[in-house]
């Protein structure tokens, strides 16, 4: 594997690489001593217990879904916003910063953290605010305007329209002299809302359309006006976390490879970037540092450059005026914690580290990763999720694993914002120990109650192109087959889950589940069926038998049977069960080998239960048996399509009657501010569309009914 070849060096001697300082009257200190937290979830806690540690007074803000939340608890003092949208209220919030006689707000990360009218508001009303400058903000902020800054400064930005001519068919001859493929994203975007890769000409109107929609649900008013760029086909996305302060200096913290993402949204970071040669790295950070002094930055930002692939070539892409989620890579190979460096610069210090002190430290801390815990699931294309976390167990932290999170294990991940569960962080001595202490602490998380994507994640760090450090931002895509390749579960899993439920079930309450075999109450033999849920099962679907006869005091025979196979008998297990309503814990001594396993019982759903073990996660259901159901009068619903999550209806993209194959586009759904495409499962016709645009909807609600195919019994 080559290395990035350097194509934008500057002829200067290393010692150039050192902070910069300018001879300006030095600022007066002034320690924050209140804070306002202008934020939610993790990042709020993560700034709490910084601003806690320096002796600050915080004070935190929740919305009514977040009245429960964990950083609403966390201080001592909190401030209701009402309605879900008020952590975008600056108005009100600036108001209560002044009411309450509090000195300082840290804006975290989304919402008004590159918000300059919001900065400019803090200023005016004497409100420190920990971030930069509001004018270092909005040219920044300015997609376009940050474009012609660079340019003039001399960093390398990609071939595009910057313009303000938005007409769709100026925006569309724009895209045409650029050559497709071409990049639409909004000025105001961030974190992939608002943007759409357009590979030929026929779907840039739709695109268009789509990219402006979900910008104005993410931005508001301004956030319609798109860039169109050139795009790279094989690109990765390095960006450089950067520091300033009052006095004139300016450091970078290294440089983080984000390029293993999913709807244009980071789902791994890490530093330092795999594959890149030094001398290309210290470029990019000389570049980062001039692209900030040019709009006369404080604070801490990140300078988002893109990396072609085939040339080696880099260019700016924009800077994130504001700490990002991915921060804590940069402190785990620095040894820094970054909201620290904040306050202090916020509060007029200089920085507390020179860049060779830096250079340094990065040489002698290894490597670090982060993986982003999602409430979504890649197996369905990472639709969003939300829900009740009804059991959460987290890997052990010490000072080479982290985790930052905004939930514990009773709390509701809502649909009103956005699905980050935590984040997990590990540093090891290099990248491929890293990556190793990553998997094995994925295997220690189990989360009940909603999907994510740990079982994903545990997938990547195996790939062998990603553990090669061969990523690009289509790595996903391209590795799409091995990262979702087809699993068959093994026979244990269902012999664990029934001796679970075995022990958590006395014989008189076991029907319909659990039935006895043969004749009295007293029988110590019982039958469980199961069907996979898991998508990439191989035999999803299928109903597999677990005969459980018990011998003695937690002895245990099994069978296992499978349509069309032999049984599979498992003799004189040895089984100790801990069990309490909704979870069991149990020990199995299986021929040759101890499986220690967990099963939880979904109190919402008695059918559906998930058994952890050996690191992995699997999802059963409870099979009722045929007499049951019947007495009961249920039937799947099978010929219909269902809201994956709570949603709003953007568009019903059919019509009653028409004739669809498997993969068609059924509804539009917006859902956590992104949209989300439908698709037909099957070939049929619709019979019924159950909902009209601009309705709500919950979770498992159906959208589109089917016509019921005549079939022989």
């Amino acid at each position: 594997m080559r290395s990035i070849k350097p194509r934008h060096l500057r002829q200067r001697p290393f010692t150039r690489y050192l902070s910069t300082s300018s001879p300006i009257q030095p600022p007066l200190i002034t320690p924050i001593t209140s804070l306002l937290i202008a934020n939610r979830g993790e990042i709020a806690l993560r700034i709490h217990k910084t601003a806690e540690r320096l002796g600050i007074k915080t004070t935190t803000l929740y919305t009514d879904p977040d009245a429960t939340s964990q950083h609403a608890a966390c201080s001592a003092h909190s401030i209701g916003l009402g309605a879900a949208n008020g952590y975008l209220d600056g108005e009100r919030i600036v108001r209560l910063a002044k009411q309450h006689g509090i000195q300082a707000l840290h804006p975290g990360y989304g919402f008004l953290s590159e918000n300059s009218a919001f900065a400019k508001k803090c200023e005016e009303e004497g409100i420190l605010f920990v971030g930069p400058p509001a004018q270092a903000m909005a040219d920044m902020g300015d997609k376009a305007r940050s474009k012609e800054i660079m340019t003039k400064a001399g960093v390398p930005c990609v071939p595009g329209y910057h313009g303000s001519e938005q007409g769709e068919a100026e925006l569309l001859n724009y895209a045409k002299e650029i050559q497709f493929p071409v990049l639409l994203k909004s000025v105001k975007g961030g974190g992939g809302k608002g943007m759409r890769i357009v590979m030929e000409e026929s779907e840039f109107l739709q695109q268009l359309k789509s990219a402006r929609a979900e910008a104005r649900a993410s931005f508001g008013e301004g956030g319609e006006v798109m860039l169109v760029e050139k795009y790279i086909v094989r690109p990765r996305h390095v960006e450089v976390q950067v520091f300033a302060d009052k006095h004139g200096n300016c450091v970078a913290l290294g440089e983080r490879d984000c390029s293993v993402q999913r709807r244009h949204q980071k789902i791994l970071e890490e530093s330092p970037a795999p594959d890149l040669d030094d001398i290309t790295r210290l470029d990019l950070w000389e570049k980062a540092r001039t692209a900030a002094l040019a709009v006369g930055y404080v604070g801490a930002g990140t300078v988002e450059f893109i990396l072609d692939k085939d040339t080696g070539d880099f260019f700016f892409m924009e800077m994130n005026t504001r700490l990002q989620v991915e921060h804590p890579v940069s402190e785990m190979v620095t040894g820094t914690d970054l909201v620290e460096w904040q306050f202090r610069v916020a509060a007029g210090e200089r920085l507390p580290l020179t860049q060779k002190e830096i250079l340094q430290r990065i040489e002698e801390r290894g490597a670090a990763i982060e993986a982003r815990i999602y409430a979504e699931n890649p197996e369905k294309g990472f639709i969003p999720d939300s829900g009740k976390l009804v059991h959460l167990k987290t890997p052990k932290t010490n000072e080479d694993v982290r985790i930052d999170a905004g939930f514990v294990e009773g709390d509701t991940v809502t649909e009103a914002y956005d699905g980050m569960i935590a984040k997990l962080i590990v540093r090891g001595r290099d990248r491929e120990t890293a990556i190793r202490k990553m998997e094995l602490a994925l295997r220690e998380y189990e989360v009940v109650g909603l999907s994510t994507n740990i079982e994903f994640l545990k997938r990547l760090c195996r790939s062998p192109a990603f553990i090669e450090g061969d990523v690009e931002t289509g790595f996903i895509e391209k590795w799409k087959e091995e990262l979702f390749d087809p699993m068959v579960i093994k026979p244990e899993v269902f012999v664990q889950a029934a001796l679970g439920i075995f022990a958590s079930q006395p014989v008189e309450a076991v029907d319909p589940h659990g039935e006895s075999l043969g004749f009295g109450s007293s029988s110590s033999e019982r039958k469980f069926s199961f069907k996979s849920l898991d998508p990439l099962d191989q035999k999803e679907g299928e109903v597999v038998d677990v005969i459980i006869t018990q011998k003695g005091n937690n002895l245990f025979d099994a069978q296992v049977i499978r349509k069309g196979e032999d049984a599979q008998v498992f003799e004189n297990l040895v089984s100790s069960p801990f069990s309490s309503s909704e979870k069991a814990s149990l020990v199995t001594f299986f021929p040759h080998t101890r499986i220690e396993t967990t099963i939880i019982q979904d109190p919402n759903n008695d059918n559906k239960i998930t058994v952890f073990q050996h690191g992995a996660k699997t999802e059963l259901s409870l099979v009722s048996p045929a007499w049951y159901e019947k007495a009961l009068g249920l039937k799947e619903l099978a010929a219909s399509v269902a809201a994956p999550m709570p949603c709003k209806i953007l568009k019903n993209e059919v019509k009653e009657g028409d004739r669809v194959t498997k993969g068609t586009p059924l509804v539009v759904i917006e859902s956590m501010k992104m949209e989300t495409v439908i698709r037909s499962p099957q070939d049929g016709v619709i019979k019924r569309l159950a909902h009209k645009e601009g309705d709500k909807c919950k979770a498992g609600t159906v959208l589109v009914v089917f016509e019921e195919e005549n079939t022989p019994e």
